[in-house]
């Protein structure tokens, strides 16, 4: 028996319960590379704020030289945002917004600027409101402060966005800079063509269609699990010169808004909000959790338990390659060849009957009542027999024998499958099988009583013979 195999596959055996219970726990509990499913993604959310003529990047306007030539007049701004979450560091959002613009010369000294032609026909401008009727972008989120190693659970969050998106407005000038007086130019009606079913009307379009570029900031500071703060602070960058209505130059018009809003966060309450996750605390949550560390703790103790019993299984004092446990005669000598019961094992010198020319060549092969499978305690005197048989190419003759139970016939056959095992482990061990006879005698030539159990114990057998 080859313990060293044994221990071999106990502790493979332990590593794979260690790693069949590490899935379980794991399964049991939610990790931070467990996916989106176990967190709130999807969220909406309302705002309202004032819009301004310029961006904090500066720049020309094409409604005067400078954008400082214009005092800040705020128009009303307001919409909606949906947004999906990708992960605690990006998301997606499809923003919608509609309000006013509103802009002014405040130089009301210096020379008026013309206006170009429009509905209403030239004439001085100094003022101007645009109305948009709608805004639309899709936005990139990218969130900034959402690892707190000061909090486990974060409650403020900064971010950046930066999108693309369509804008339809209608800008009209005045001739005073209170947004009153004449009207000097609009071009509502005037814009293009419009589709009605199957009918087209040339030039009844109310709104300009012009691309655009949010470019953003902003911080949420979470109210509960369902509620955040939204507030932020938007760049717009279009493409549209009349973005105010014409001008002096012809330069892209840009806007800005400052916002605030609720969000809320849809799904259950079950789940943490993305949105506010803290992969580090989750992280740390995880390698300390006591239920998991208790559980970790208690499969280390099996595990030290089993190689113990191993190492006990597989302990051979005297080296004879058969465990302590197992060994029935401690302290043989080293070298010594052994059974499976670790007790040397005797080889008698050949035996010659009287007036024969060949006899027993070793001693008999037992076999257990009614069987003809060979003992494990055989085998090595069968590996020394085909070691010996197949150095010098001998043959020799294998003798089966049963004890007298059962009748005649029967023993007979049994007989000679307990000579056919014997010489079947010989074939296998590499010794010719044309030289080796096998023969049964059933219940014949007893070699003790068969009146007795012990008798019969011998008598179950089969003799080797030259």
């Amino acid at each position: 028996m080859n313990y060293s195999t044994i221990k071999k596959t106990a502790v493979a055996a332990s590593l794979v319960a260690a790693l069949g219970f590490a899935e379980n726990a794991q399964a049991q509990t939610p990790t931070v590379f467990g996916g989106r499913s176990q967190y709130r993604t999807w969220s909406i959310g309302v705002q309202g704020g004032i819009t301004a003529p310029n961006v904090l990047t500066g720049g020309s306007n094409n409604f005067g030289q400078k954008v400082g030539m214009f005092q800040n007049k705020v128009g009303e701004y307001y919409g909606l945002t949906v947004r999906k979450q990708f992960s605690h560091l990006f998301g997606l959002e499809l923003e919608g917004n509609r309000g006013r613009i509103k802009t002014f010369n405040h130089d009301v000294s210096g020379p008026a600027f013309e206006a170009g032609s429009g509905l209403n026909g030239a004439g001085t401008a100094r003022s101007a409101e645009t109305e948009v009727n709608w805004a639309a972008s899709l936005n990139g989120v990218f969130q900034l402060g959402t690892i707190d190693f000061m909090r486990r659970e974060n409650a403020v969050n900064f971010y950046a966005k930066v999108g693309l998106g369509v804008l339809a407005n209608n800008p009209v000038q005045y001739a005073n800079n209170d947004f009153t007086g004449a009207v000097v130019y609009n071009n509502e009606g005037n814009w293009g063509e419009e589709i009605f079913g199957d009918r087209e009307r040339t030039g009844d379009r109310d709104f300009k269609m012009a691309a655009y570029v949010p470019v953003g900031v902003g911080v949420k500071f979470k109210l509960s699990e369902v509620v955040a703060l939204n507030l932020g602070y938007t760049m717009n960058f279009t493409d549209d010169n009349l973005l105010f209505g014409p001008g002096r130059s012809d330069v892209k018009g840009k806007f800005s808004n400052v916002y605030g809003g609720l969000e809320f966060t849809l799904g259950s309450r079950d789940k943490e909000s993305l949105t506010f996750t803290n992969p580090v605390a989750t992280l740390y949550d995880e390698l300390k959790d006591p239920s998991l560390r208790n559980e970790v703790e208690a499969l280390k103790q099996r595990v030290s338990t089993l190689e113990g019993t191993v190492d006990q299984l597989s302990k051979d004092s005297d080296g004879d390659g058969v465990s302590d446990k197992f060994d029935k005669c401690p302290g043989t000598p080293a070298g010594t060849a052994v059974d499976g019961s670790g007790c040397p094992i005797k080889f008698p010198e050949q035996v010659v009957a009287p007036g024969a020319t060949s006899g027993a060549y070793y001693a008999p092969i037992q076999f257990e009542f009614d069987s003809s499978v060979l003992k494990t305690e055989s085998y090595s005197t069968l590996d020394k027999l085909a070691k010996e048989l197949r150095d010098a190419n001998a043959s020799i003759t294998l003798d089966g024998y049963a004890s007298a139970e059962g009748s005649e016939s029967y023993n007979m056959n049994l007989s000679t499958d307990r000579a056919n095992a014997v010489k079947q482990y010989l074939v296998n061990a590499g010794v010719s099988a044309s030289s080796i006879s096998a023969n049964g005698y059933g219940e014949a030539n007893p070699i003790a009583s068969n009146s007795t159990e012990e008798g019969r114990v011998q008598n179950r057998r089969v003799e080797i013979k030259k």
